[in-house]
């Protein structure tokens, strides 16, 4: 008998057939709504049913107990004469659960968001907290598998230096700005090490960069028909830096005007009242 009061319980395309709450755990069985199923190779669609066998999935906890979703998969007889595969199983979709996978898609996104968010040990000791029985490598395998999976054409990148230890070493990093998300660390920031790793990827349309001039050489050498642009991070310290570099010169002409010699500490950014407090000893030292 079909629960229809499960049915928004169940992920999209499976229909619950029953429920049995445990003490610690939820199970529930399910089948596919499709009647029929479609074949991978030739894709003709198929009514003869071959067998069944059940397919058990992680699902999302449920007031302090673990869900299992416990899925009937039928296998299928290919109809057409001439594919060469003649039984195949009716796939659950990318809205359930993955190929071969051991958790539902809900729960795999679940688990890659802790793995983003906290890293590993962290986010399985969340995930403990949670109902969630993944540890800490499972958690970072995800995260992996999620990033080879994203591998689209880039478009637009931006390219800046980091360090691997502060004053001794630099690399760079690449990032993909439509998407939000880190492509590449390169081991060095010389303009060979970026001239090559663009040079194998023609499809990028625009490198966002800063104004220093080996990225911009990499670029022009390897990449002529990306526009480059200068990052908004760069661009606003730029106008910054040159906004209280115009202020200082024009301090004298300004408290002039106010009628005022004297400067308000409470008034100064701790960089300019940490500047003053620097000028104000050299004098003393002088």
């Amino acid at each position: 008998m079909v629960c229809s009061g499960f049915r928004s319980l169940s992920p999209a395309g499976l229909l619950i057939n029953d429920v049995q709450i445990g003490p610690d755990r939820i199970p529930y069985y399910c089948r596919c709504r499709a009647s029929t199923g479609t074949c991978p190779d030739c894709g003709c669609p198929s009514g003869r049913v071959h067998s069944r066998y059940e397919r058990r999935l992680l699902d999302l906890p449920s007031h302090g107990r673990a869900v299992q979703v416990c899925v009937a998969v039928r296998r299928f007889r290919c109809t057409e004469s001439g594919c060469l595969r003649r039984i195949f199983a009716e796939p659950l979709g990318d809205a359930v659960a993955g190929r071969s996978a051991r958790r539902t898609s809900r729960l795999e996104a679940v688990v890659h968001h802790l793995g983003i968010a906290l890293g590993g040990r962290p986010a399985a000791a969340l995930a403990r907290r949670l109902m969630l029985p993944v540890s800490k490598d499972t958690l970072l395998r995800v995260v992996r598998r999620q990033a080879a999976r994203n591998l689209l054409p880039l478009g637009v990148i931006g390219i800046d230096d980091w360090a691997w230890r502060r004053g001794q070493r630099y690399g760079s990093i690449i990032c993909d700005l439509e998407r939000r998300r880190i492509v590449d660390l390169l081991p060095d920031r010389e303009p060979a090490t970026v001239e090559a790793w663009l040079s194998r990827h023609p499809e990028i349309r625009t490198i966002s960069r800063d104004r220093g001039g080996g990225y911009g050489q990499a670029a022009t050498r390897a990449a002529p028909q990306a526009i480059q642009v200068a990052d908004r991070w760069h661009l606003m310290e730029n106008a910054s830096a040159a906004f209280l570099e115009a202020v200082r010169r024009s301090m004298r002409p300004i408290r002039m005007a106010l009628g005022s010699t004297t400067i308000d500490p409470a008034l100064l950014t701790p960089r300019r009242a940490l500047a003053i407090r620097r000028l104000s000893a050299a004098r003393r030292g002088l």
